[in-house]
């Protein structure tokens, strides 16, 4: 077919020996179920042209575009952890990169488009629930405000997955700012290969952090850079609840995207200490430890530039670890901004970090839904109190906060209506509620019903507003089925 990309591939000419060039298996019957149209014309593509069975074959993999230079990105990474010098795309394929309509350089990947060199022993292949889990939540972070990886399209593959039974089986198409992770640097860090390493380092900066070309402090201002951007992205999700399950250094991105929404979840009571993920035994990524895990990822990237900031490993010590050691400080900026503008306050005043602590304490202590009561609370900013009192048991514990709350708002001029529209903007109607994720998927690959992913997607493009007519999908599950729950690495 004729190209629908026009492929400018930096990776690929500038970053040999960082990955494998390697084709997609071609898959017996692939059907196109869904095409982020919006996503489609972002990256100046024509929408119409990627239909039907042309586009079935080219996001199966079975057409390779011109232009394409498929390859398999090497990796290494800490995995719960434990470090492995070499992981690498198993089952993805990065086909090329696009220089979107704002100017901004994306990757077109695969996901699910067979084995490659470093699958591990492994099929190479994708299971049709956890691909559309993916395009589900990768729409619904990105109109939530949240940086992260998108799904292009989704085609099944006509083949079984074999998992714990026989699953359809699917490819999904990513896009990407890049797919470069701290596992990247890792992989020529521990291999001792300084000069791969700047060369990684140099076309990471050139990429993400242009202004620091040609800087002698540049590589230390790479490692400040990522910082900076993963601190705002916790920040982001720990406002939101949402628990990303498998936070390895491979799956922490140089961009501040997030990536891999394998064991994600969102909270439902507030519980720092959720765990949702099926192999995380010991709660090391619970939701609570998300920003401590950042800095700990970040721990390993500054370890990993030590032979770029100095040539003395103790010089280049006494340069990474003032950064590293920021790192809280720039986490609590900005998760404290979202909490301000979640509690509906224009600016900053001594005891505004107790009061955000006592709130989210509150909502512990009687095991309050986290969506549900911030989106409430917005409603109190308004001056009806109704739907945030039927959400507490204890309804003199939550008047005292609010007494206090109302106080701290008297000191600010802005009038009711416009804080509570405000504060609605900061606290969604809807999220990617667990179980109706579930249901969704389960209609999907056990029925081959894509009706309820549909519905669901269309109301999480819409966040921040009320839709009285989908009530049910932004409705708590009940405490059993929650306390049940578990998501699983399925892709």
């Amino acid at each position: 077919m004729s190209a629908p990309f026009a492929f400018d591939n930096s990776f690929a000419r500038e970053l040999e020996g960082l990955y494998l060039p390697w084709p997609p298996t071609p898959v017996r019957a692939p059907r196109l179920l869904w095409l982020n149209a919006a996503l489609a014309e972002e990256l100046g593509l024509d929408p119409a042209a990627l239909q039907g069975e042309a586009g079935a074959a080219l996001f199966g993999g079975n057409l390779v575009p011109s232009g394409a230079t498929p390859l398999a990105q090497a990796y290494a990474g800490h995995q719960f952890g434990g470090f492995s010098p070499q992981l690498g795309d198993g089952r993805a394929l990065l086909l090329g990169e696009v220089v979107d309509r704002e100017g901004r350089r994306r990757d077109i990947a695969f996901k699910g488009s067979g084995r490659t060199p470093f699958a591990r022993g492994g099929d190479g292949k994708a299971a049709l629930g956890p691909v559309l889990r993916e395009a589900l939540m990768g729409e619904a972070m990105h109109a939530l405000g949240v940086p992260t990886t998108r799904a292009l399209a989704v085609v099944a593959t006509g083949e079984p997955v074999h998992r714990e039974r026989e699953l359809p089986g699917a490819v999904l198409t990513r896009v990407a700012a890049s797919h470069l992770r701290v596992g990247s640097f890792e992989f020529f860090a521990a291999r001792g290969q300084r000069d791969e390493l700047r060369r990684l380092a140099e076309y990471a900066i050139a990429r993400h952090d242009a202004a620091l070309v040609g800087r002698e402090d540049r590589f230390l201002g790479l490692l400040e850079a990522v910082a900076r951007r993963q601190a705002r992205l916790v920040a982001q999700w720990m406002n939101l609840g949402f628990i990303h399950g498998v936070m390895n250094t491979d799956n922490t991105t140089v961009s501040g995207e997030t990536i891999d929404y394998g064991p994600c979840a969102f909270l439902e009571a507030y519980e720092p200490a959720t765990v949702f993920s099926s192999i995380d035994h010991g709660g090391r990524y619970a939701f609570g430890n998300q920003p401590g895990i950042a800095c700990w990822n970040l721990a390993r990237l500054a370890e990993a530039l030590l032979p770029l900031l100095a040539d003395e490993p103790q010089a280049a010590l006494a340069l990474a670890r003032p950064v590293i050691d920021a790192f809280p400080a720039w986490f609590d900026e900005a998760w404290r901004a979202g909490q301000r503008a979640k509690l509906g306050l224009a600016g900053a005043q001594g005891g505004d970090a107790a009061l955000a602590d006592d709130w989210l304490a509150l909502l512990q202590a009687q095991q309050v839904d986290f969506t549900l009561a911030w989106r409430a609370l917005a409603a109190a900013a308004a001056g009806d109190d109704a739907p945030l009192g039927a959400l507490f048991v204890d309804r003199d514990a939550l008047q005292a906060w609010l007494e206090r709350w109302r106080a701290r708002l008297a000191t600010e001029a802005t009038a009711p209506r416009a804080r509570a529209a405000a504060m609605r903007r900061a606290s969604p109607w809807i999220i990617p509620r667990n179980h109706r994720v579930e249901q969704a998927l389960a209609a999907a690959v056990d029925e081959d019903d894509l009706r309820a992913f549909e519905r669901l997607l269309e109301s999480l493009l819409r966040p921040f507003e009320d839709q009285p007519g989908r009530a049910d999908l932004a409705e708590s599950a009940a405490p059993e089925l929650t306390a049940r729950y578990r998501t699983f690495c399925g892709t």
